[in-house]
């Protein structure tokens, strides 16, 4: 989560939602992202996506069934729905999120038996870090205003 934590606080010097993801395969980070929405001008371009998009071209394959994502906080639905179709073994968040959480928070589109096999998850993981820098990030844009 240390790896995906510092993306997202490279995200958020850029001045994008600091939200950060890792993709691991075999203990080795194959992906890193942080959210690029603003820079990219795409709505497409969380954390989640990017590092996916980025894992399947370095195994030249969209399934990613051995490997496990990292993101610093709880993936809202269209990163859940992305996670399940590339056959992720696990996910990994951090803060949860209480607008779009979609492992449970929220709604649960991680387990949801109507779309095929669950996504195994795991929250909370360096939760307080995670939500710590995203509140930072917030007051001071609130500031900026």
């Amino acid at each position: 989560m240390a790896e995906a934590f510092n993306e997202a606080r490279a995200a958020g010097e850029r001045n994008e939602v600091p939200i950060g993801a890792i993709v691991v395969q075999d203990n080795k980070v194959i992906a890193r992202a942080g959210n690029t929405r603003q820079e990219m001008s795409d709505p497409t371009g969380h954390a989640e996506i990017v590092a996916l998009r980025r894992a399947a071209s370095a195994n030249g394959d969209w399934r990613l069934e051995d490997c496990t994502l990292y993101v610093t906080l709880e993936p809202c639905p269209m990163c859940v729905s992305a996670c399940r179709q590339a056959r992720l073994d696990l996910v990994v968040w951090g803060a949860s999120d209480p607008a779009v959480g979609a492992c449970g928070t929220v709604i649960d589109l991680a387990t949801d038996p109507r779309l095929g096999p669950a996504l195994v998850h795991r929250g909370g993981c360096e939760a307080d870090s995670c939500k710590e820098l995203l509140t930072a990030f917030f007051a001071k844009r609130r500031r900026s205003s």
